[in-house]
């Protein structure tokens, strides 16, 4: 982390001195990577990857009703409303393999599946900020375990409440959403009392990179169980899956470095020291505004209001935090890069089979590839990141913003030029997919940058964004769909223009406001890492 004088003494509400005493107080430094306890059966690393399959969970129980939707609904009550574009050739011939059709088929339009399919966004935007601010005062662990093990839960009864009706079906996609709402956030929370500040980016892509491996995972297998079995067992396996994986996290996992019952001395001591190190030299620089104070003919009353304010927060300060622009920086940026997420993500397939005209086997396969390249890229971006920081001594702030520009304009360009190549079906799976591999670098950027600014407060503030990073979800396939009614190649064009707009502007935004140091409303005695 960076710190400087002149950042903090801005913050007073009166001029900085010319030159300020020295006090005899050297700020101290985030532990040096030479020193940094071993990697190999580390319980931090241990952590990121039980993790990294928790959200590989997720992200099968999230998008497996996608593919499994296709089998549950009669094709006879969607041949009315098929609309596929003509304007490229047929170019590969259907594969005549035996199938089972033993699954039940219901009487579901267009508008009903886009209900059915948009009904996990509106559980999951609610429980958000509760889940950063519950995370943030009992600890992650038991949060998110038992986030994923409600989605889970819940999944397995897809198949029933699918009996009972539509609506329940829309009321148990929901209840799901709810689940996983908290999980983020509740990761968040829990890295901000594991993660030494100079493995963050590192440990986080390693977590979060399961996500991506989860659909690119989850799409073509979900396929292959509709194909050969029925749909129903898509739910069986993959919500078994998850109870699994809530009994390992419950047995493995704790919430802070101190109530883990395996970690090494040495690595305990390793993480606790290079977070207090951290907060540390934050507080080098207050100790040494207090020793200057009295040098300086101030009035008391705005000083100590001031000082009072930065260094004894008891509460979460709602107020500060919301007028913060660094944080709003993180807001637009998550905005903009879920738009082309969730718009790929939940249209890609369409767009396979209706413009380019994929058939359904080549079609699973093909919109799982860009997600294997993004998770690749998070994975590497994390290890470039934190070396960049550690070893050549880039500052937090330009790590941020760079890999936040590549991550956002490089899918941009790509997204873009899928769109106007036509029907050159090799370049188009090409320039979608490293579009989306590259969005993977976001991983370092703005997606952990909460850690940065305020690593006390990390699970609320993913909890803010988060919250508006899922408005995307909910609005971004309806108005693309919107936009698509011939699911021609123009009109593909104007919403690939759309998304790569948004992505631009969201990109510009953050590297103008972000902001790479805790900031002064994020410093507090009382709370700290938990330490």
């Amino acid at each position: 982390m960076e710190f400087s004088r002149q950042e903090y003494w801005s913050e007073l509400p009166f001029p900085p001195p010319g030159d300020l005493p020295n006090p005899g107080i050297k700020p101290a430094s985030p532990a040096s990577p030479e020193l940094a306890a071993p990697v190999c059966c580390s319980a931090r690393y241990n952590l990121a990857f039980l993790s990294f399959f928790g959200f590989f969970v997720l992200y099968s129980l999230r998008v497996n009703l996608s593919v499994a939707l296709v089998d549950m609904v009669d094709s006879n009550t969607t041949a009315k409303d098929n609309r596929t574009s003509y304007e490229c050739a047929e170019h590969s011939a259907p594969i005549k393999v035996l199938r089972n059709q033993t699954g039940k088929k219901y009487q579901w339009d267009a508008e009903t599946q886009g209900w059915i399919l948009g009904s996990f966004f509106y559980g999951y935007i609610i429980t958000q900020i509760p889940g950063g601010y519950v995370a943030s005062r009992s600890g992650g662990k038991l949060l998110l375990g038992f986030g994923v093990l409600g989605t889970a839960v819940f999944t397995l009864f897809t198949p029933l409440a699918a009996d009972f009706g539509f609506g329940a079906l829309v009321a148990l996609r929901a209840l799901e959403g709810l689940g996983e709402g908290v999980t983020f956030p509740a990761m968040h929370a829990m890295w901000s009392s594991w993660a030494p500040p100079l493995e963050r980016s590192k440990l986080l892509s390693i977590s979060y990179a399961g996500a991506q491996l989860g659909t690119v995972v989850s799409l073509p297998l979900s396929g292959v169980i509709c194909y050969y079995m029925n749909w129903t067992y898509v739910f069986y396996f993959f919500g078994l899956v998850g109870i699994i994986w809530f009994i390992l996290w419950i047995c493995l996992v704790s919430d802070t470095p101190e109530t883990h019952k395996t970690i090494t001395p040495y690595e305990k001591e390793y993480i606790l020291s290079s977070l207090k190190n951290q907060e540390a030299q934050v507080r080098s620089l207050l100790r040494e505004l207090d020793a200057t104070l009295p040098q300086l003919k101030i009035p008391s009353a705005a000083t100590k209001t001031w000082y009072s304010q930065l260094s004894s927060q008891k509460s979460v300060p709602w107020i500060p935090m919301l007028k913060s622009l660094p944080l709003w920086a993180i807001v637009v940026a998550h905005f903009s890069y879920n738009w082309t997420f969730y718009t790929l993500l939940t249209l890609l397939p369409t767009y396979m089979k209706e413009v380019l005209r994929f058939n359904i086997q080549e079609n699973g396969f093909l919109s799982a590839v860009p997600y294997l390249g993004c998770w690749l890229c998070m994975i590497l971006s994390g290890q470039a990141a934190d070396n960049l920081r550690a070893r050549w001594n880039f500052s937090t702030l330009w790590v941020r913003r760079v890999f936040s520009l590549i991550g956002m304009i490089g899918p941009a360009i790509f997204l873009v030029a899928a769109g106007f190549i036509g029907c050159d079906y090799s370049l188009a799976v090409a320039f979608l997919t490293i579009s989306t591999t590259l969005g993977g670098f976001c991983s370092s950027g703005f997606s952990i940058n909460h850690l940065d600014i305020a690593p006390s407060y990390a699970g609320i503030l993913l909890g803010i964004t988060n919250t508006f990073a899922t408005i995307p979800g909910m609005i971004g396939p309806i108005i693309a769909r919107s936009l698509t009614p011939e699911n021609t190649i123009g009109e593909w064009q104007t919403v690939f223009c759309i998304a790569a707009a948004i992505n631009v502007f969201g990109a510009i935004f953050f590297t103008l406001f972000a902001k790479g140091e805790v900031q002064n409303w994020a410093i507090s005695d009382h709370r700290g890492h938990r330490n």
